[in-house]
């Protein structure tokens, strides 16, 4: 038809813009020729003036002699009206009805957005893993703020939607530190990347994780080279940094009491009434009536303005201040928003030790600071025993701060009572001495991983093999037991392994013939034969250097 009307108008230019005079109507619509009424012909004004019978079609014959009759009800005038192109009246119908159901569609959207109630929201996005949750948080502003609280952190906790996640610390790149943060995704096998300020040009620091942060202990920075791995000259700083996963948040926490670089770290959760470091012990003592001599009369005999009562009320009363303001919690702000969080249930109280580490001088410390997240503050405690050595490793298990040293002598330090308890067990396993022990915990057991021979006790020979294995100690008869092999050989002289939640998860990186490799391993305790298995098979090692062996540390969070 098309054609047909091209050939038409190139034909009669001069008669298409004319209208035929009997009948008024316009040519110019080309679906007039077609077979079959291509245009719906006085539909409007038949419609209109309610006659829809006085509407005639044109037959073949007239259609083929051009001569074409229209049956009109409203009057000449209205005919021109009348004639309205059918292609276009059904696309606007179309469109129209479109429009309706489109509307209708958005209205009940809207309408079950706006009444979802809070509680379903809440279900939905508690059991969607960390990387889909930090972009539904991006949805809108109710999102956000639902996945935000307190409540959900816990409701997300308790339900066991979280997945664990390894993050690696002390990245070097071309002999700077960087401050990057490396982040694995176990579930998804899938590395990430956290750039953070806090970190640039700090080494040698140490990280733990407590519920769903982690933080960042001591560490040195260089002097002459700033950001650079360089200990000619460096300052050793007493720092504690915080990192919240969740939000990507860093902030300052209180600094330690002395200057650290690789501490030995330890932190586990207790309940709103525990005193820290034996301060149980001194309350009940507090509490006891202070013996005063008021009622003595020699005492004073030769005192007539009783200055020595006087002086000793006051010293009383300045020791009893004293003690009522240690154990009072501060009132500021932050304590206050603390306690609130505390009552209502979304704060969970932890405390975190840190001892030994290197100095100032780099000298080896035997202090130890134990910190307590109700007072916000830092707290020495005793000192290392003294025959006990450079402790290299430590962990919290069942209330106790467990702590292996160079010696091979392990020493606990009880939470509560707050002193130090040498623990002796039954021969140690043998091991090779330039690799140090690693002391982790999970699921209120202990365990040690050290490097040893198959063969033989301690000398290299052609049949030897050094191989890293898994002890656990009996805490009730205080003896170790081999548990499982490892299946990577011992490359990695400085491997970090943390415990948490029935698992043990190692992170390997050294280099060999040219080339840097990190291997990332799994022990489920919680299996019925529980093995290692590797988890990554992404190598995360060909964005840094090989500085990084020395001073890479991790910590494992589940979010």
């Amino acid at each position: 038809m098309r054609t047909m009307s091209q050939k038409w108008r190139k034909k009669n230019c001069k008669s298409e813009d004319e209208e035929d005079k009997t009948t008024g109507v316009s040519f110019r619509c080309l679906t007039l020729y077609g077979r079959g009424g291509g245009c719906k012909v006085g539909a409007d004004t038949d419609e209109e003036c309610g006659d829809p019978s006085s509407r005639r079609r044109s037959n073949a014959s007239e259609e083929g002699s051009g001569g074409i009759e229209y049956g009109t009800a409203c009057g000449p005038d209205e005919i021109r009206i009348g004639v309205d192109c059918f292609s276009h009246g059904v696309k606007e119908r179309f469109r129209r009805r479109n429009n309706r159901r489109v509307a209708e569609l958005d209205e009940a959207v809207n309408k079950m957005h706006l009444f979802l109630p809070d509680d379903i929201l809440e279900m939905c996005l508690v059991r969607l893993p960390l990387t889909s949750l930090m972009n539904a948080r991006l949805v809108c502003k109710k999102w956000r703020r639902v996945t935000s609280t307190p409540r959900f952190m816990q409701i997300r906790r308790e339900g066991l939607y979280q997945s664990p996640w390894i993050f690696l610390f002390g990245a070097v790149k071309d002999g700077y530190c960087s401050g990057e943060v490396h982040a694995l995704d176990v579930s998804q096998d899938r590395w990430h990347k956290v750039e953070t300020e806090f970190l640039k040009g700090r080494f040698m620091f140490s990280v733990i994780s407590v519920m769903e942060d982690v933080y960042v202990v001591g560490g040195c920075s260089s002097l002459t080279n700033f950001g650079r791995l360089d200990r000619s000259s460096f300052k050793t700083h007493r720092g504690v940094f915080a990192f919240r996963p969740m939000t990507k948040s860093w902030w300052k926490m209180p600094a330690m009491k002395y200057a650290r670089s690789a501490p030995i770290l330890g932190a586990c959760e207790v309940s709103l009434g525990f005193l820290p470091g034996g301060q149980s012990h001194h309350a009940r003592q507090d509490r006891r009536t202070p013996r005063t001599r008021l009622g003595g009369v020699s005492d004073v005999y030769e005192d007539p303005h009783r200055l020595s009562v006087r002086r000793q009320n006051r010293n009383t009363f300045d020791e009893n201040e004293h003690l009522s303001s240690h154990y009072r919690k501060p009132n500021n702000s932050a304590q206050e928003k603390s306690e609130q969080m505390c009552t209502r249930g979304a704060f969970k109280r932890f405390i975190m030790i840190a001892v030994g580490g290197l100095g100032t001088w780099d000298e080896p410390l035997y202090s130890g600071e134990i910190y307590d997240s109700a007072s916000n503050k830092w707290t020495q405690i005793t000192q290392l025993p003294l025959d006990l050595g450079i402790v290299c490793s430590g962990t919290v298990c069942s209330g106790v701060f467990y702590v292996y040293s160079e010696n091979d002598r392990l020493a606990g330090y009880d939470l509560e009572k707050g002193y130090w308890i040498q623990i002796q067990t039954g021969p140690f396993p043998p091991r090779v001495h330039e690799y140090y022990p690693k002391v982790v915990s999970c699921n209120e057991r202990l365990f040690m991983l050290l490097v040893s021979w198959c063969e033989g006790d301690g000398q290299i020979g052609q049949r030897n093999k050094a191989v890293r294995k898994l002890w656990e100690l009996d805490l009730a008869y205080l003896k170790w037991k081999e548990v499982s092999v490892h299946p990577d050989a011992p490359m990695d002289w400085n491997a970090s392994f943390v415990g948490d939640r029935g698992t043990i998860f190692g992170v390997e990186m050294f280099k060999i013939f040219g080339q840097l490799l990190d291997f990332i391993t799994v022990w489920d305790a919680s299996a019925t034969r529980p093995c290692w298995r590797r988890v990554s098979m992404k190598r995360m090692s060909q964005e840094v250097s090989a500085s990084s062996c020395v001073t890479k540390t991790m910590a494992a969070v589940y979010l």
